[in-house]
């Protein structure tokens, strides 16, 4: 090689077929990792968003197991849910409501009167698919409003929630994670 050749004279000289050292073919495997790599990054930012946005929004989930909100929310559905002041409740809203030493109900407002100090609203609520009211008014100061459900979802989420799922799920991220730092050839050896 004489001491005037360019890197691009030596590309010109190389057969049109030949690969540069370092820039390899890569294979189906490879895409199907780097691919696999992506979607669980955009999982992982997905739930940082959740979580960030349960504690400054304060919207979380929740789970339907009866159909008394049927056919607006049947059973199986997951709603997304906000906190709200009671005095920010309006007839017609379907709102979560904690109950002590009970599960919480979702039902939709049918009546608001102001309660006994100036945050505290007594509100009635009945499901859509019941005929009659809940049998006794909630004074409440908050509760949680449905932003919107997406039906058959709380079928999918117990089920991520199984040993098995969950176990099966934590050995393959942990092989695609091995699989990604691998070293992919072994430098220095002759």
């Amino acid at each position: 090689m004489s001491a005037t050749a360019t890197r691009r004279s030596l590309r010109e000289q190389a057969p049109p077929d030949a690969v540069p050292a370092g820039r390899r073919p890569r294979g189906i495997g490879r895409m199907l990792g780097d691919v696999l790599l992506w979607l669980a990054a955009l999982g992982g930012v997905v739930c940082i968003t959740l979580v960030i946005l349960a504690y400054t929004a304060g919207i979380t989930l929740i789970m339907f197991k009866t159909g008394s909100m049927s056919p607006t929310i049947p059973a199986g559905s997951v709603a997304v849910v906000q906190k709200i002041e009671a005095r920010e409740f309006t007839i017609g809203d379907v709102i979560t409501i904690d109950r002590p030493g009970d599960l919480p109900v979702t039902h939709r407002v049918t009546s608001i009167s102001e309660g006994a100090a100036a945050d505290e609203r007594v509100i009635t609520m009945k499901g859509d698919a019941n005929d009659v009211e809940d049998p006794a008014p909630y004074t409440v100061t908050s509760g949680r409003i449905v932003l919107f459900s997406v039906p058959g979802l709380a079928t999918v989420i117990v089920g991520l929630g199984n040993p098995y799922v969950l176990g099966g799920i934590t050995l393959a991220a942990a092989a695609l994670v091995i699989w990604a730092f691998w070293p992919r050839e072994k430098k220095g050896f002759a």
